[in-house]
């Protein structure tokens, strides 16, 4: 019972939180040999017959001798190991989420019902055309959809997750250049110093070196230091709008002619995009390539049960480099079916068509919020981070060093600087406390140009009581540290069934999985 109320302990009334702690047990250390929590029914001598000739057909070297080394345990024991577990962690749907530029806001539970539906959940992506006509056509559909709110002329599914888009969408750019037959001095790709971190990984990854401008004073591009580092090499430009600090590029337009200026194109990082849907278009500021993060703007939050999904939009002339196949439409019979006439294609990115219970989970939400829906998302999304950014500037050692007097979009960075200098309280003990006020950091230490960062996003799914219980923690923590009471701070957190770990050893020293453990127990 003590276990039960302290998993309960966030009360409404007192505002206490107290995460379950159970003992910290592995599924491998409960196994009892010859204990069985599922019997499989013993095989009839036609589905041996079946199984053997399986066999035959396998290659040697992939068949396992000897059974899988699972724990024995009852189906009770699993039961019980996995609903603790669920218990002990923290999730969207458990409480605020405000991870900055992640966008972990509520997942519907519609869009999880209709990707659980029977007949989603049992297609084959080798099945004949015919059979998949509705899967097809939700593809299809989606496509257009995201080509119409970002302004893109054509839209690949496949990619698997954002950085996994970036990667489609710089191959893209890498190829336009291959067929303009400029690929030799084309290899420069130029990024804002705030950006996210998968940006110069994948300017790498794809064969290009990566080029970094500053920002100015603002928080924006700065056009000067930018026009200074274009040349005849500049292959392209990866950008977020809004960035990374939460804030409009102003000059947008300019900035993609100065890219369009040498025949580079522009890439749109669309981390940000659940700020602008309604509102304005990738496509309308100039960029050429765009990737979604559809399981972040579109109802599937990081960590939401699965993959993610990252598509890729592009311009009318760059639909030739896109990813084979694409869902296409016969009017004229009445049928979709698969495109593989793409001549100078960048090849397949993922096998199958991409992670469909995914796109059919942002199809569902697109379907279900409509455009005016969709428009709203943004509008409150914005509203309840320019709300908080005005209450969080207020407090006694933080402030927001970019555009702390001009409205932010989505998310916005705040500083604890001045409080780490007087108090010593850094962001990351400020995190650990928010933990034991039940409340999930936010992003910390990032954009790098921020110190003692603290990148905030309340999303549009929190109402405005949870969005103050945030606020009033960060007043909370001020008045601790200022009062001398930091060590309150600094011990943090102890209401979580984890406590403070070592970062360093964590880092240097993983151990992730059984065999790790039991290595180490050996030595």
């Amino acid at each position: 019972m003590t276990q039960f109320l302290n998993f309960l302990g966030h009360m409404e009334g007192n505002k206490v939180f107290k995460q379950s702690k159970w003992p910290k047990t592995l599924i491998f250390e409960k196994s009892t040999p010859g204990r069985i929590g599922y019997q499989v029914p013993e095989l009839s001598s036609e589905e041996e017959k079946v199984l053997e000739k399986a066999k035959r057909t396998i290659s040697s070297d992939l068949l396992r001798e000897n059974s899988p080394n699972l724990p024995e345990v009852s189906e009770l024991e699993v039961v019980r190991h996995f609903t603790r577990l669920s218990q002990m962690t923290y999730g969207v749907d458990s409480g605020f989420y405000p991870l900055g530029s992640c966008t972990m806001k509520y997942n519907p539970k519609i869009c999880d019902t209709a990707a659980s539906m029977i007949d989603a959940q049992n297609i084959h992506p080798y099945q004949p055309e015919d059979t998949i006509q509705g899967s097809l056509q939700i593809m299809y559909e989606l496509a257009k959809w995201l080509a119409e709110l970002s302004g893109m002329a054509g839209v690949t599914l496949q990619p698997a997750a954002g950085a996994h888009g970036e990667y489609t969408g710089i191959m893209i750019l890498r190829k336009y250049h291959e067929s303009q037959n400029n690929l030799a001095i084309k290899n420069e790709i130029i990024v804002p110093d705030s950006a996210h971190g998968t940006n110069p990984a994948t300017v790498s990854m794809c064969g290009f070196k990566t080029i970094v401008i500053p920002s100015n004073n603002d928080g924006c591009v700065d056009i000067d230091a930018l026009r200074s580092s274009v040349t005849n090499k500049t292959a392209g430009m990866m950008l977020t709008n809004p960035n990374t600090l939460g804030i409009f590029e102003p000059n947008i337009k300019e900035i993609t002619d100065i890219i369009h200026d040498v025949d580079g194109l522009m890439y749109y990082d669309g981390a940000n995009f659940n700020a602008i849907m309604g509102k304005v278009r990738p496509g309308d500021m100039g960029f050429d390539i765009v990737h979604f993060n559809i399981h972040k703007t579109f109802a599937t939050p990081h960590g939401g049960g699965g993959p993610g999904a990252g598509p890729v939009g592009v311009v009318s002339h760059l639909i030739p480099f896109l990813p084979v196949p694409s869902v296409a439409y016969n009017s004229t019979s009445d049928f979709y079916y698969l495109n593989y006439n793409h001549k100078q294609t960048i090849g397949k990115v993922r096998s199958y068509f991409g992670n469909f219970s995914i796109l059919l989970r942002a199809y569902t939400y697109i379907l279900r919020l409509g455009q005016t829906g969709l428009t709203r998302v943004s509008e409150m999304a914005n509203l309840n981070a320019n709300y908080m950014k005005a209450q969080c500037a207020r407090i006694d050692g933080f402030s927001v060093p970019y555009g702390e007097n001009s409205s932010c979009m989505h998310e916005f960075v705040l500083s604890a600087k001045k409080l780490y200098k007087e108090t010593e309280i850094s962001a990351l003990d400020i995190s650990k406390y928010l933990l034991d006020n039940g409340l999930h950091p936010p992003t910390v230490y990032f954009p790098l140009i921020v110190p003692e960062a603290l990148m905030i996003e309340p999303t549009e799914t929190e109402p405005k009581e949870i969005i103050d219980d945030f606020i009033q923690v960060i007043r909370n923590i001020s008045k601790l540290a200022y009062s001398g009471k930091k060590e309150d701070i600094q011990n943090a957190p102890i209401n979580t069934s984890v406590g403070r770990i070592d970062d360093v050893k964590a880092a240097r020293d993983p151990i992730i999985s059984y065999r790790m453990l039991k290595k180490q127990k050996k030595n």
